[in-house]
């Protein structure tokens, strides 16, 4: 259904969605959505920092397997 749709099809849904939206609330929410990837990747970056440096100060992996099952492991 959707391997069909050309440029002027996606024209004409792009037309339909300015004229019942209004290009103010669309700029609004493309603003949101910018701001949104934003914070993902400065999150992403900071959990990625934050794991070099725990691995840099030379934390090491805890073994939390119960002592029961260390035999099995």
């Amino acid at each position: 259904m959707l391997n069909n749709i050309g440029l002027p099809g996606l024209l004409l849904i792009a037309v339909v969605v300015l004229v019942l939206f209004g290009r103010g609330k669309i700029a609004g929410l493309m603003g949101e959505v910018g701001k949104g990837i934003t914070a993902f990747k400065r999150g992403v970056k900071d959990s990625t920092e934050e794991i070099e440096n725990a691995s840099d100060e030379g934390e090491a992996a805890r073994d939390v397997t119960p002592e029961r099952d260390r035999e099995n492991a």
